[in-house]
């Protein structure tokens, strides 16, 4: 160019500083587009806050609440992730600017509740929990903790039952594969005090977690007081926002001699394994139950008021795994209901409503869960609740008053753990990270923890032709592998159901081993829009049970068509 070597330099340096000079303007206004990001994004959703606001003024005067949230309550709207619509925001004060003990005050220390506050504190706010019961590794122990129920008188210590009444199964099964193995023994005592152990080191490790977190942990029960108070041991506590996270607890019927029953809770902490047990009801819990009972050698009679079981599942799953359990003994009694209990002589006698009597040694009612709101507080706060006590919440899990929030079993949604987890992050994210989202329910992945177990994402077949008319449903049941040389009559059902025009599966439904396990993916690939071509063109891992998903080539067509 003409240039001589010093020149040339001269002019390479200079477009290189002119260069570093936009990069630093560039980055100016991006840090400064991100921190109004941050301020916009620290935000409680409602569906109308300034109408929440003035429907609640009969009962809280506007003059309670602080002027700057008033002003929060009214102003802006945010665009959520994971939902193309915006909704309604009320812009939250920065954390530390105000004059509350706590930006956040979480009430039971349940999976949601814990998710959420220490994500919340790992986002820089001041966050305190709230825990009554002291945890679940006693019968005293307030049938809960730190965890929740999951974690002490629910999904932990209930797959550690299914574990332990397979062995009766693999003992038997074993003299197939060769081994000659004596008659097995059982020590219940031993069992409940291991599985008590570890209820307790996993209370330790929600504490410390949530201490490492930067949770102040409280222990006692908390009462709301209003829309900023709570009180906890005598004493009111405040907070810039408050969430309501105490999950559900399980209930009996009212008929006379129902105090004689027990529930999930004291089924943890059986002293001795009983003889005779009867299971009432037909959910998930009654299932696994009479399934944990049945295994470990009791004499099981399965009670449920309805024609079928599992009602909201697939029915080929609902009633294939009637017949799984009469092939091992349960007695199965649909259209049955017990009437009263009575003590007699060596345990229990339950009168049916048909008039007829069982006898048992434990009689179990697994008949639903009702959220744990009675004497909380909410109607001294004005929070709205349904008539069966579960908390009104929008999508971003606010309340009717717009500084308290709730998540998990006691808004009644889906009741399950990791359904809460997700509830509890997002609502932290939303409220202190700057990160708003909002909770997906669809093609939600869950399993049955029967024997043989279930695993179930997306629609059932019901489902799918109320939607889309006709669909295309490809399934099998076979005796799995294993059971050729045991002998054993159990049977895998598998299922798929596809849209007829896009080829997308909308439902995938199994009954057999691992068939949790499997779910697990089967939930991923539904996410991902997986459709039957998608399946059918996977290499199948063989020899599974799993092969068979990617290996059903033939629709199945009801006998009416």
């Amino acid at each position: 160019s003409g240039q001589g070597p010093a020149s040339f330099s001269q002019d390479v340096l200079k477009r290189m500083s002119s260069r570093v000079g936009s990069i630093k303007e560039l980055h100016s206004r991006l840090e400064s587009q991100a921190a109004e990001v941050r301020q916009c994004g620290q935000a409680a959703f409602v569906s109308d806050s300034s109408a929440m606001l003035l429907k609640n003024k009969s009962q809280h005067s506007l003059e309670s609440f602080p002027k700057s949230r008033l002003l929060h309550a009214v102003s802006g709207r945010i665009a959520l992730r994971g939902g193309a619509r915006e909704l309604s925001g009320a812009s939250a004060t920065k954390m530390g600017e105000h004059d509350f003990d706590y930006d956040y005050f979480v009430i039971g220390g349940g999976s949601g509740g814990v998710r959420s506050s220490r994500i919340a504190a790992g986002h820089g706010a001041k966050v305190a929990l709230a825990e009554s019961a002291m945890g679940g590794s006693t019968a005293d122990g307030g049938f809960g903790g730190l965890g929740g129920t999951c974690v002490n008188v629910g999904c932990v210590p209930k797959k550690l039952m299914v574990y332990g009444s397979h062995y009766t199964h693999d003992v038997h099964d074993a003299k197939a594969y060769g081994w000659d193995i004596g008659a097995p023994s059982l020590n219940w005592q031993r069992f409940i005090e291991n599985k008590n152990k570890e209820i307790a080191r996993l209370n330790g490790i929600y504490e410390r977690m949530l201490g490492n977190a930067g949770v102040e942990i409280m222990r006692g029960r908390a009462t709301l007081v209003d829309v900023h108070t709570v009180e906890i041991n005598g004493k009111k506590v405040t907070a810039d926002k408050i969430l309501v996270g105490v999950g559900g607890w399980p209930m009996k019927p009212e008929i006379p001699g129902g105090e004689l029953a027990i529930t999930s809770n004291e089924a943890f902490f059986l002293a001795e394994r009983p003889e005779r047990v009867i299971v009432v009801g037909g959910g998930y819990i009654a299932v696994e139950f009479a399934a944990i009972f049945n295994g470990y050698g009791s004499k099981v009679t399965q009670l449920y008021r309805g024609p079928m079981w599992l009602r909201g599942f697939d029915d080929d799953v609902r009633s294939h795994l009637v017949t799984e359990y009469k092939e091992v003994g349960i007695d199965v009694k649909m259209n049955s209901n017990i009437a009263k209990i009575e003590k007699v002589d060596g345990g229990l006698k339950a009168t049916l409503e048909d008039g007829s009597t069982l006898e048992a040694d434990v009689i179990m009612f697994a008949t639903g869960r009702v959220p744990r709101t009675k004497n909380l507080g909410c109607e001294e706060a004005g929070v709205e609740m349904d008539g069966k006590g579960a908390i009104k919440v929008d999508e971003g899990f606010q309340t009717s008053v717009p500084s308290i929030y709730a998540v998990g079993d006691v808004i009644d949604r889906i009741q399950l753990t990791p359904v809460a987890l997700a509830e509890g992050h997002c609502l932290a994210d939303t409220l202190f990270g700057g990160k708003p989202r909002k909770t997906d329910y669809s093609d939600v992945p869950t399993a049955v923890f029967s024997q043989p177990p279930i695993g179930t994402v997306g629609l059932t077949e019901a489902q799918a032709r109320d939607k889309y008319g006709d669909v295309h449903i490809y399934k099998t049941s076979f005796r799995a592998m294993k059971h050729t040389l045991t002998g054993r009559q159990e049977k895998t059902l598998m299922k798929l159901i596809v849209h007829p025009e896009t080829d997308k599966v909308l439902g995938v439904h199994m009954v057999g081993a691992d068939s949790g396990e499997i779910i697990q993916l089967a939930g991923v690939a539904l996410k991902a829009g997986a459709t039957k071509e998608h399946f059918d063109s996977t290499i199948g891992v063989h020899p599974t049970s799993a092969e068979e998903f990617v290996t059903m080539r033939t629709r199945w067509t009801p006998p009416s068509e």
